[in-house]
């Protein structure tokens, strides 16, 4: 079939003529041509009238006219008949769609006659399946009623049966009914038992941690004590009602007392074992589990007593045994080597042997304090300790009393031995001083009336008593010495310098020894009687040598001797604080004696100086008697005196003596060398006053003094000697 044309035929007035405004053509051709295919809903048309008039299989449209036909919008399918199908089918043409073959020509043409009745068949075919459809689900539905009814006549008579056997068990129901609260009173009742029987009762496992001796002291014993307790305390509390105690209360009273009984017993025999165990043992640690045990017995004091009187024999016995290994074979393996090793060296020998128990004694104290529960104060070594007036501080002192009380047998008897094999002083001294350091250490440590501090204090006294013998002898021996009548010197003797070495080897011990926090009067104190018992025999060895010599050797400088050995035991003690008041002692006799060796060597200078006699004069003649007329002070007489006394200001003796020379402390030589030229120009201002003086009638007194130095000028004369005159004197000189 030809394509049909879509323009108007030319035997057809023009659609455009506006003689025909109303033609149905013309209206339909414009109604089609300005058709907007852009339209979704003409789309849609479109593509179901292309679905219901789809060609068979073999025939085929081109592509392009079935997107032309897809895009068509204008075609309205609801008034679409066999004029509009012509139309659409020559539109079709017109925009070059051409069917494959004449088939798609039918179809079109059938689509343009057919439309209309196609759809309302397609529409009555589809109702018709509806009605199929929903006449299946009708008999379905009548089939459910059917169910339903039935069911709900079983259920009628469901109902009937259970009001007949609820009529039939109404007292059932009942009785049922008070059994069910009865058995929630009985519930109730049996949950307040079993709580108040787990509140206060023990369960099996608590019974055999404190009864069975399978079950070791540990947490769990522990617990199951505390438990008890705790069941003694609240019960007590439950007792104290108005009604008074019950046979209940009393009964749980009565089995946990047994309980801790047992318990309490339990913890005593396992204390005794573990005491032996760990007594044997150097090295002391203790575990929670003991401490723990120690503190729970405390309130059994007895069976407590008990427990550590096996530990104190333990330890006693473990001490002794230590300590006599250590002094006899050593550490393990020789190391550290046995201290009676160095029993020729006795203050090593003492010092490891008292070192060995200070040690041993802050272990046991360490070890004391754990077992106890005390805290460590902090205390640094050699400190005075605070004793607390506590329980555990009582415990802990008998029981390091009792530790170490078999060690002061053989400690004292090494001591004792070795102090009195001592020949030297100092040795003996060191010795004392170390006992008394420990001494005091161990007071301070354990107490004074520890049996090891009393010990330690006996062995002090006894070395002090044999250090004081040693010195007395010392001492003694000092004195029978005789003095060395070949040695001529001034200077100290071998035997006081000796003397003096040890004494300054015992200073320095004590020296050392000292604290720090001594007071004034402890320092003077503490090393007062050993000063006096070292320097009184060496002073009076000096004054006892110096007269026997004298005696034997009068040429012998006996003042410059005297005054070289004070000085030289005032230099050894002077170093030391605690000899202030022996420097007092000794400096008052080096001022007696530099006042006799001033008056002697002012004496051996006027006599140098030529100035004797005429002194001596002047202080021997009459008041009434005039000077110039003594034979001793004449003119003649003055004149050579003070001839020679100028002679003797020119010489070496003015600046020096070879006397004072020898003293050791030229300090001391230049002090009584200026008191002698002090006197001696006071000795020539005399002189020159009793010249001048007219009664004593000197002819030309000015000329006489005059004519040699210092030429009656006493000024002068201080000038020349070096010194400061004391006051000025109103001189009167001649012509």
């Amino acid at each position: 079939m030809s394509a049909v044309s879509l323009s108007p035929s030319p035997s057809r007035p023009s659609l455009a003529s506006p003689s025909q405004p109303h033609n149905p053509i013309s209206l339909r051709l414009y109604k089609v041509l300005g058709a907007n295919f852009d339209d979704e809903a003409t789309k849609e048309a479109l593509h179901v009238l292309s679905e219901l008039y789809a060609p068979p299989p073999s025939a085929s449209v081109h592509a392009k006219g079935k997107s032309v036909v897809r895009d068509d919008k204008s075609i309205d399918q609801d008034g679409l008949d066999e004029t509009d199908a012509s139309r659409i089918s020559g539109k079709l043409a017109a925009s070059g769609v051409v069917a494959a073959d004449d088939v798609s020509g039918d179809i079109a043409a059938r689509a343009r006659r057919n439309l209309r009745r196609d759809v309302e068949n397609k529409l009555a075919e589809s109702s018709r399946k509806f009605l199929l459809a929903f006449g299946e689900v009708d008999k379905q539905l009548d089939t459910l009623h059917g169910h339903l009814a039935a069911m709900r006549m079983r259920c009628d008579e469901a109902q009937v049966q259970l009001e007949e056997t609820n009529e039939a068990c109404k007292s059932l129901l009942d009785r049922a009914g008070s059994l069910r609260d009865e058995r929630q009173v009985i519930t109730t009742r049996q949950s307040i038992v079993s709580l108040f029987l787990s509140k206060f009762t023990l369960s099996e496992d608590e019974k055999e941690a404190i009864t069975s001796r399978d079950v070791p002291v540990d947490q769990r014993f522990f617990a199951a004590m505390d438990k008890t307790q705790r069941i003694r305390d609240d019960c007590r509390v439950l007792m104290t009602g108005e009604d008074g105690p019950t046979k209940a209360g009393l009964d749980i009273l009565s089995a946990t007392s047994g309980y801790l009984e047992q318990a309490h017993q339990k913890i005593f025999r396992w204390c005794c074992f573990e005491f032996r165990q760990m007594g044997r043992d150097a090295q002391l640690e203790v575990s929670p589990s003991m401490c723990e045990a120690v503190r729970r017995l405390r309130h059994r004091p007895e069976l407590l007593t008990e427990a550590l009187t096996y530990l104190s024999q333990t330890r006693q016995a473990t001490l002794l045994t230590v300590f006599t290994e250590a002094l006899t074979r050593g550490g393990p393996g020789g190391l550290p080597r046995p201290i009676e090793l160095h029993a020729h060296d006795p203050l090593r020998y003492m010092g490891d042997m008292l070192a060995w128990v200070h040690q041993a004694i802050a272990a046991e104290r360490e070890f004391l304090e754990g077992l106890f529960g005390v805290k460590g104060d902090g205390r640094m070594v050699g400190s005075v300790r605070t004793f607390s007036q506590s329980e555990e501080e009582e415990w802990m002192g008998e029981l390091m009393d009792a530790a170490v009380a078999k060690l002061c047998t053989p400690l004292q008897n090494r001591v004792q031995q070795t102090v009195r094999s001592q020949e030297s002083s100092i040795t003996s001294y060191k010795i004392a001083n170390l006992l008394q350091f420990y001494t005091l250490t161990m007071q301070r440590t354990v107490g004074g009336d520890a049996v090891l501090f009393k010990a330690l204090k006996q062995m002090t006294d006894m070395a002090y008593q044999v250090f004081i013998g040693s010195i007395n002898a010392q001492g003694r021996s000092l004195l029978r010495v005789p003095p060395d009548l070949d040695d001529r010197s001034v200077s100290p003797p071998l035997v006081i310098l000796d003397h003096a070495q040890v004494l300054r080897e015992v200073m320095l011990v004590y020296d050392s020894s000292l604290l720090g926090d001594e007071t004034e009067e402890q320092l003077h104190a503490g090393f007062r009687d050993i000063l006096d018992k070292m320097v009184d025999p060496a002073i009076e060895t000096c004054l006892t040598s110096a007269e026997k010599k004298q005696k034997l050797q009068p040429e012998w400088d006996k003042t410059v001797f005297v005054l070289n050995t004070l000085t030289y035991l005032q230099s050894v003690i002077e170093p030391f604080a605690f000899t202030f008041q022996k420097q007092g002692v000794i400096q008052g006799l080096v001022e007696a004696k530099v006042l006799q060796l001033t008056e002697e060597h002012y004496k051996n200078i006027l006599r140098n100086a030529g100035l004797e006699e005429v002194l001596v004069a002047i202080d021997s003649r009459q008041p009434s008697e005039p000077l110039s007329h003594i034979p001793a002070a004449q003119p003649a007489r003055v004149q050579a005196a003070l001839r020679r006394f100028s002679d003797w200001l020119s010489g070496p003796g003015v600046v020096e003596s070879p006397r004072l020379a020898q003293l050791t402390v030229q300090s001391l030589a230049a002090r009584v060398h200026q008191a002698a030229l002090q006197r001696l120009a006071g000795a020539y201002r005399r002189l020159c006053e009793e010249v001048r003086r007219p009664e004593n009638r000197y002819e030309a007194a000015a000329t006489l003094l005059g004519s040699e130095r210092p030429f009656g000028q006493v000024h002068l004369l201080y000038q020349i000697f070096g010194l400061h005159e004391p006051e000025q004197v109103d001189e009167t000189t001649a012509v």
